[in-house]
Order: structure tokens, then sequence, then C-alpha cells
């Protein structure tokens, strides 16, 4: 996909943010610059700083907002997103409130779709509630958005595809419902890593990130990124990034930096290992369902097609017929995946889903257990064998005859270096 400048999207994503030459040379990274405290020449120089921060300028007059290094990661992720600014935020879940808080005031309604990432709902409960801000959670799938909106309506909160089943929205759709209406759109877009989606570009305001996951990629830091695409909503972020005291430090931006050069080039991996995985995932016995939105027997396969250029390394799969004390005995079972409740790194995760989140999904039916899989960088073959030894182990005794295989999902053109799929 080419850029406007003539630039493909991995070659933006690899210069975006390097320092400029200086008498004749320079480095390749940009340097850490880390410092609390910045220096002015006279007061003059001081008090010109502070009024260029305040009209919006990235400038900065104090360590708390950031220098060069903070400013390369800022200018690579609104590249990445096609916005028009980035904030950056100290997590995932710290990013999702500054978008909450900067937006929505007391007496206001938000709509928010039911199977986002799960912590909002506790910043909604401890938090939105005092301030009488009223939030509501819908199934896009289920529910006409338009008979939903009120005249207090501020925002459209989504997530695409949806945590845990990966239920893909149009989002659209659903943004221009929203837009003519006058609410802002927001969507978290950590599963594709701001890689194989481009929400901006397809209706949304603002892209909300957890450079926790693919952005890092080594599962050493936390670290949350809001992308917006207008100078006015920059405005409004920007204060209540100020006021919030939000920061990060100089060292975890060169982290995030140095994380997002090589994100095409992994995701591309993770997509191949985790594909490799779904497909053998339908053909098990002990397996009801594979939530994968790659395989074309998925439900949202099509809008999939449509609107992404690639899958991420996360696999959902219902069990058949288990317990979940035997969902348990088979996360325990597995030797190559860990068990951890983050993703987005180079290893291999696996996690039984709580039953109480997954209800609160309207797209789940029954009660099978559901686990969750972070399919990483380890050869897939090394992967399916430690699959198929932990389905033996905890689930021996399983009597559902076995489907026929899975017809061969549709081909994924091989990635070269930061080329996108399809």
């Amino acid at each position: 996909m080419s850029a406007g400048n003539g630039l493909h999207d991995a070659t933006r994503l690899l210069h975006a943010g390097a320092p400029q030459l200086r008498a004749g040379s320079g480095p390749v990274n940009v340097p850490v610059v880390r410092t609390s405290t910045v220096r002015f020449e006279n007061t003059a120089a001081h008090a010109d700083h502070h009024h260029r921060r305040t009209a919006g300028e990235r400038v900065a007059s104090y360590g708390r907002h950031g220098l060069d290094t903070h400013r390369a990661l800022e200018d690579a992720v609104t590249a990445l997103e096609g916005g028009h600014r980035a904030f950056l935020t100290p997590s995932g879940l710290s990013a999702i409130t500054l978008v909450l808080l900067a937006l929505l005031s007391p007496g206001d309604h938000a709509l928010v779709a039911d199977g986002v990432y799960a912590p909002l709902r506790r910043v909604d409960s401890t938090l939105l509630k005092r301030l009488n801000i009223t939030v509501e959670y819908f199934s896009p799938a289920h529910d006409d958005l338009a008979s939903l909106l009120r005249p207090n309506t501020r925002l459209l909160y989504l997530e695409s595809p949806t945590s845990l089943l990966y239920e893909v929205l149009d989002l659209p759709a659903l943004s221009k419902i929203a837009r003519e209406r006058g609410v802002t759109v927001a969507t978290d877009n950590t599963w594709s890593g701001g890689w194989f989606y481009k929400p901006l570009a397809l209706g949304a305001n603002i892209s909300i990130q957890a450079a926790t996951k693919y952005i890092s990629g080594h599962s050493d830091l936390m670290q949350g990124i809001v992308v917006v695409d207008s100078p006015a909503l920059a405005a409004k972020l920007l204060s209540a990034h100020e006021a919030l005291g939000l920061t990060i430090g100089a060292d975890d931006a060169y982290l995030a930096l140095r994380g997002l050069r090589t994100l095409p080039v992994r995701l591309a991996q993770h997509q191949r290992n985790a594909t490799e995985v779904a497909r053998f995932l339908q053909q098990q016995a002990q397996v009801g369902r594979v939530y994968y939105p790659a395989l074309p027997e998925d439900p949202g396969h099509a809008l999939w097609r449509r609107d992404f250029s690639g899958a991420s390394g996360l696999v959902s799969f219902a069990f058949r017929d288990a317990t979940a004390a035997e969902a348990d005995a088979f996360v325990d079972a597995l030797t190559l995946f860990g068990i951890g409740a983050s993703w987005g790194g180079y290893e291999s995760l696996a996690l039984a889903a709580q039953p109480e989140r997954l209800r609160e999904h309207r797209q789940w039916q029954g009660n099978a257990p559901v686990v969750r899989l972070h399919v990483g960088l380890e050869d897939p073959g090394d992967l399916v064998a430690d699959l198929a030894r932990a389905f033996a182990k905890a689930t021996p005794t399983a009597t559902a005859p076995a489907p026929a295989p899975a017809p061969a999902a549709a081909p994924f053109r091989e990635l070269s270096a930061g080329a996108h799929l399809l």
C-alpha cells in the first residue's frame, strides 16, 4: 500500500522519526534523551517555549513533555496510523482512560461495543459513573446503532476485531452513522499493531493502541499510544494529557521505536504461524469452534478481507465438550506456550478465558470453555505438536468424532519484508 508521497508503508515506517544528519553525519537510531529538566538561555526563551506549547506546538519546557526520543516515536506512530498527532501514555489502559476523560463530561453518554478490552468496564464502574457519565454497551452485530444514539451521545467506542472472540466490525458503516450525528468515533487497534488495519482511513477519528503488545514486540515495556485525525481533537487530548500528568520514560520510548521498525516482518511471521495453528485446531475432535478472522469459515472473514491486510497471532478456540477444569488442565499441559495475560511479544502464550468476560460478548453462545492463544515466533510445527500433546493429556477421553479436514484457507501472498497480505 503506497502513501501519498509515493513511498510504501514499510518504507515510511522505517524512516519516520529518524534523526537528521548534522555537519555531514549522524546516528541511525534516535538518541535516548533522558532528562527531568529543560534549561533555557534566558527568561524570554522560557516564556516563548511555554506560549508555543500552550498553543499546541510540540516543544518541551519540562521533562514530562518529552524530548527527541519521544518525538521520534510520536512521529513514527502517526505515520503508521495515518493520523495528525500521537500521544504517549504509560499503558494501554491509560490511553483508553485518556480518551474517555478528554471527550466525556458529566451528563454525557457513550456507546461502547460489548466485546472491547474488559478493563474499560472497570474505568466505567469506578470512575465514569462517579462523574455522572453514562456508558451503554451494545452489540454492533445485533443492535441498531442509529436507534441507540442520544442527543447527549458524545463518543462511539469500538474495537475490531473484538477481544477474546475476534468479532470483526463494519467500521465504515458504524462510523458513518455516528459522524452524521456529530459523534466522535474511537477504536482500539491493538490487535493489528496499526499495521494490518487503518481505522482512521475507514472513518474513525481516534486510534488507540497498547504499545505493550505488537509495537514493543518483546514483552519488555508498558505503554499506550493514542493517534487522532485532526487539530481539534489533538487540542482536547493535549489538555487532558497535561492535566493527568501522563508521561513515559525515554528508555521505554526508545524500546517502542526499536520494536516499531521490525513490526511488519514480525507480524508476517505471527500470521503464518497462527494460520497453521488455527487450521490444526479446526481438525481436532475436542474443538467446537476456532475464532480467527483469516479463516474462510469465520463469520467475519468477508469484512476482514475487505478492511484488513493481514491477521495477527491471536487465535481463540472453544472446546466441543469439556469442563473448565479440563480447559485449565489443557493450558497446564502446554510446554511451549507460557501462561500469561498479555500478548504481542515473540513468545507463545495461552490462557483460559474467564466466563464472566465471555458473557460480556453477545457473540458468545453456549457454555463451552474458551482458550486464547497468542501464537509466537517459534517454529509452528513445534507449537502444533505441543498443542496435540496437551489435547491428548488433558482430554484423553474425548468421544466426539473428528471433523473432516477443514478446507484450505484462502491463500496468503508470501510476505517480503514489510509487504502487506492480500
